[in-house]
């Protein structure tokens, strides 16, 4: 018999038609027909998003709708489809779900399959002696999920363990942030959210491959296999990469086998920044068949974690193919909170607003989801490292079965699957837990019973070892490798810093020695049109029952206010507030940057939170949930640029910081001026100077500009011959004197064929200048902001997919620090 396999996917794409009702729970009196009548469904889908399509629910994510639309968590749905089969001679027949949210009960003719409870793996099901020819029947009914992790949580050993959310999280294997997050809604959901399909197949078949590439050119692919029961044939396997070739023939039964190949001359991959991203096309051939073949690319590369003690305490300090890489990067979420819309367009628009940003380092964090092949595909191509958390954020977990049954499989799937990809850099057991334990008052209420750390010391890094050995594990984050150190010590490995927005002005910043900054944040609404397209509070305001949906922050507004410190005025109204908050918020993560970069290389690298959102809110969000770059993004993108320039407080006045993180030596010259907010030059300093590349130097600002004679009426500023600049002022923004916007610039509008441009000259200093064109149309975009301009300075703004204005642009379109104090 030889090897022979079909696959007849059962999606909503492929021609099959489904359908979904309610089977339990407190469905609203006027959509009890969903118990009787079902809608129709889209596989892969969710039921949120089916019940939106078919016109039965508002926008979850508009006004108070998240609330209303709570039912839907606490209600079982029952999917179901009818699909043609007739008997093609082949031996076994199985069931393959490649994810299924979350506790579900499969029955296919009447006949049930087996029950599912992770949203996190595969499943595959024999249904060989079930299928009948003709019409077979196909139902997957699922629990209602708050209803099943309150359960799974109070049936556990000792009741409920700590967390960070109203719902018990941790006692499910779903999506986390699915139940709410201090960004995200609560929007808990089910459907069958990966492929489904049909899988017929005789001899043996291709169950795992495993590619590991290495930087020397050697692959070496581990290929597990499945047999059909009567299989009697040797069976061959065969890889291809680049022009070579390694073939194996196994007996019938072999469970696994490993081939190698090398690649002559291999071209390395490697983070963007650091040279090219070639990829290499892999085929694993099974028995000739390409009906059984797998197809893939990998790259080659090597990947280590420098954590050896230093003088300083210890490192945390990656490296590619033996080059040190300082990382500039930021957490990333789920990109929707219903994952099923995202495609390969939407991933690949966010990850550009990580590299047009910066960034050579996206953290797929805990509370999310194992992400979609395309997102890993493209990080491959463009050079972006992924820091891939575990799935396990925030909270106590159960290592107890069938709890750990779960992780295990689950982890065995993942590592499995995402180990090819050459962006992977790093696997990292927990986001927050080792740091709770200590620290979040989680000991008495566990009463010693088992939270996790089995999971991370133990089984995750094991598994990795075994499945993933090229690839560095780290037990959590924060995490300072030893059980003697505080999770979160600065001195050791890496730490978050959530005493500043919090609790503390964000000019604490300054007061850590972060060897690595793997989260740090703090927050600013949305981009106005996003914010006014789901809150509709009449009058708009911080504190109005819709906008404090959109806030999901612990006295989040509350703390937006108090973030303003010294540093901006309270507002005085609504267009205000989200001009000032915002700002705040770009200032302050800048801030943070500038600080650790200015500490290289005692720093290594820093991680915003967050990247993205996933639906409109009041969050930490460099992009909102329409993809509007809000200022902090613009405030990433030139501190997180190669090469960057502040002036940082030193042992005997300002320090003038440079970090070249580039390939290329950077000579240039500093022209330091003191200036008045108005047009007058009172000192002027120049230097030559020259940055090694990949590295840092600092020169002491004169004292004949560094010395003020009038805080409030003067400030400093530095350029270099390239194009970069810093500023330094001796007065908070409250007390700085500063022209009104009518005396300080004009502004002139010209169309072009793709938008209009808008052009500032400055009379006087202009502070931290932004436009926002959506106030006019959505849909437009602007290439730059928070621009300061010195008198005799002009800056172009150039907006695209938008049509010009007609008449000047002035509040609340263009914007300044000068019309927030005037």
């Amino acid at each position: 018999m030889t090897t022979s396999l079909s696959r007849v996917p059962l999606g909503s794409a492929a021609g099959s038609t489904w359908t979904v009702r309610a089977t339990t729970g407190p469905v609203p009196p006027e959509l009890e027909r969903l118990f009787s009548e079902p809608s129709p469904a889209t596989v892969p889908g969710e039921v949120h998003t089916d019940l939106l399509a078919a016109g039965l629910i508002d926008d979850p994510f508009d006004g108070a709708n998240e609330h209303l639309l709570a039912w839907i968590g606490r209600t079982g749905w029952s999917y179901r489809t009818s699909f043609d089969w007739d008997p093609d001679g082949r031996e076994v027949q199985e069931l393959v779900t490649d994810g299924l949210d979350t506790a579900a009960t499969i029955t296919l003719n009447g006949t049930e399959l087996g029950r599912t409870c992770n949203q996190h793996r595969a499943y595959r099901f024999d249904v060989t002696a079930v299928l009948v020819a003709g019409t077979n029947d196909l139902v997957i009914e699922f629990a209602a999920p708050v209803d099943t992790a309150n359960r799974l949580s109070d049936e556990a050993e000792g009741g409920r363990r700590p967390g960070t959310n109203v719902h018990p999280y941790n006692a499910i294997r779903k999506m986390a942030s699915n139940f709410g997050w201090d960004w995200g809604p609560d929007v808990a959901t089910v459907g069958i959210w990966q492929p489904i399909a049909l899988e017929s197949w005789s001899g043996a078949r291709l169950a795992a491959v495993r590619p590991l590439a290495h930087g020397d050119g050697l692959l070496e692919t581990h290929v597990d296999l499945a047999w059909s029961p009567t299989a009697e044939l040797e069976q061959t396997v065969a890889v291809t990469v680049g022009d070579t070739s390694a073939e194996a023939t196994v007996a019938p039964g072999t469970e696994s086998v490993v081939l190698r190949n090398t690649v002559p001359n291999v071209d390395r991959w490697w983070p963007r920044g650091y040279g090219d991203q070639p990829l290499y096309d892999v085929e694993v051939a099974l028995g000739g068949s390409g009906s059984a073949n797998w197809q893939g690319r990998v790259g080659f590369r090597t990947v280590e974690l420098e954590l050896a003690p230093d003088e300083h305490g210890s490192p945390f300090e990656l490296s590619v193919n033996g080059r040190k890489i300082y990382i500039r990067g930021a957490n990333w979420i789920p990109d929707d909170a219903f994952v099923t819309r995202l495609d390969r367009k939407t991933y690949e628009r966010s990850i550009r607003d990580a590299i047009d940003a910066g960034m050579n380092m996206l953290r797929v964090w805990g509370g999310g989801i194992y992400e979609s092949k395309d997102f890993y595909d493209i990080c491959d191509e463009l050079g972006v490292l992924v820091w891939q958390d575990f799935l396990f954020a925030c909270a106590a977990y159960s290592e107890e079965e069938p709890l750990r049954g779960e992780v295990e499989a689950e982890a065995r799937q993942a590592v499995t699957r995402l180990s090819r990809h050459a962006s992977l850099a790093i696997w990292n057991g927990n986001n927050e837990n080792i740091w709770g334990y200590v620290e979040w008052s989680w000991q008495v209420p566990l009463a010693g019973r088992t939270w996790g750390e089995g999971y991370y010391l133990d089984l995750l890094p094991k598994i990795v070892a075994e499945l993933d050995p090229r690839t560095p594990y780290s037990a959590g984050s924060p995490f300072s490798y030893s059980n003697f150190i505080h999770p979160n010590d600065e001195r050791f490995g890496t730490m978050h810093i959530w005493d500043v927005w919090n609790q503390v002005d964000y000019s604490a910043y300054r007061n850590y020695r972060p060897r690595f900054v793997s989260e740090f944040g703090f927050q600013g609404p949305p981009a106005w049109s996003t914010l006014t397209s789901v809150v509709h509070d009449e009058p708009l305001d911080p504190y109005g029952e819709q906008m404090l949906v959109h806030q999901k922050a612990h006295e989040g507004n509350l703390k937006l206010e108090r973030g303003l410190g010294d540093h901006l005025p309270r507002w005085s109204n609504i267009d205000d507030w989200h001009w000032s908050t915002q700002l705040n918020q770009a200032r302050a993560v800048a801030y943070g940057i500038e600080h650790f970069r200015g500490l290289f290389p005692l720093n290594t690298g820093s991680m915003v939170w967050q990247l993205n959102d996933n639906w409109p809110v009041i969050s930490w969000a460099a992009v909102d949930g329409h993809g509007i770059r809000k200022p902090l993004w613009y405030a990433l993108r030139r501190v997180y640029a190669d090469r960057l320039i502040t002036v940082q407080p030193g042992p005997v006045g300002p320090v003038i910081a440079l970090h070249n993180d580039s390939d290329e030596l950077w000579s240039t010259r500093l022209t330091m001026r003191r200036r008045s907010t108005g047009t007058d030059v009172l000192a002027t300093e120049e230097v030559d100077i020259t940055v090694g590349a990949r590295g840092a130097t600092s020169v002491v600002l004169p004292s004949s500009v560094a010395t003020s004679l009038d805080e409030a009426g003067e400030y400093v500023e530095v350029l270099t011959t390239d194009g970069h600049s810093a500023y330094w002022y001796f007065a908070e923004d409250t007390t700085l004197r500063l022209l009104p916007p009518d005396q300080a610039f004009t502004a002139n509008v010209k169309a072009t064929d793709s938008g209009y441009e808008v052009t500032v000259e400055a009379h006087a200093l202009v502070k931290d200048l932004a436009l926002f064109p959506d106030r006019l149309d959505p849909a437009a975009r602007v290439d730059s902001s928070l621009i300061t301009l010195s008198a005799g300075d002009s800056h172009t703004f150039r907006v695209s997919n938008a049509v010009a204005p007609n008449g000047p642009l002035d509040v609340p379109v263009l914007r300044s620090v000068n019309d927030l104090v005037n």
